[in-house]
């Protein structure tokens, strides 16, 4: 099995090989743990690979040594119930900065929408643990989330005449939060097929804010909301 830090990574200050996830010139040269030392675990959940080689992928401390099948299998029991879309037009460099988010407030789904092919490199491997849909336009989109039972609200982020406050709105527990490319924003085909859509509350100079930050802040608004705070579930690194 591949480990997620295989991809070659930056050099430290002394020619340390680092993970392509922590360039940072301080601090260890690796992620992660090494070969398992003891008697070998049993169970079905454990890679045998893993235990015998080291574990240095970008994963949590209980998923540690897990197969890949195993951890999704895990995440698929408790997801939560917002979707997360993208406009795939112009190969945006933020679509795998928002699949990384998505991955981290455990999305239901993701949606790739446009062309099939996406810029993975900002996900860091985070996609292989996601249920990555694709779609060739936001009509098909809107579809399939109204097909859904219970249906999925879609509703897009743009600075839209009409567009409600993400501030004071009240998120549906079930909702797809669509984001367009970065610069141009959501597709006029996109807007035609929304649900609603919202705008985040900004005090500065700039007419808008990264697509991928404005994702993230959108994904937080409904863990905040409806997630489940007080079990183990959710760690804090």
């Amino acid at each position: 099995m591949e480990a997620d830090g295989e991809v070659a990574g930056e050099e430290g200050r002394e020619g340390e090989r680092r993970a392509p996830y922590d360039p940072m010139p301080h601090g260890p040269a690796e992620v992660g743990v090494g070969p398992w030392e003891g008697p070998l675990p049993e169970g079905g959940h454990w890679d045998h690979d893993l235990l015998r080689d080291g574990d240095r992928r970008n994963v949590v401390d209980r998923y540690r040594y897990w197969s890949m099948a195993a951890i999704v299998a895990d995440l698929d029991t408790r997801r939560h119930g917002f979707h997360v879309a993208i406009e795939n037009w112009q190969h945006d460099f933020n679509i795998g900065t928002i699949v990384r988010s998505a991955n981290a407030f455990l999305a239901a789904e993701v949606h790739i929408v446009g062309n099939r092919r996406w810029n993975r490199r900002g996900a860091m491997v985070t996609d292989r643990y996601q249920h990555v849909r694709h779609h060739p336009d936001a009509a098909a989109l809107a579809a399939y989330l109204h097909s859904l039972d219970p249906p999925v609200r879609l509703l897009g982020i743009d600075n839209l005449p009409g567009s409600s406050h993400l501030e004071t709105m009240e998120l549906p527990e079930r909702v797809c939060f669509l984001f367009g490319q970065e610069g141009p924003g959501l597709s006029e085909g996109a807007r035609e097929v929304c649900d609603g859509t919202f705008s985040i509350a900004q005090f500065g100079s700039t007419r808008s804010i990264n697509a991928s930050a404005a994702a993230a802040i959108a994904m937080h608004s409904w863990v905040r909301a409806y997630a489940d705070l007080g079990g183990d579930d959710a760690w804090r690194g």
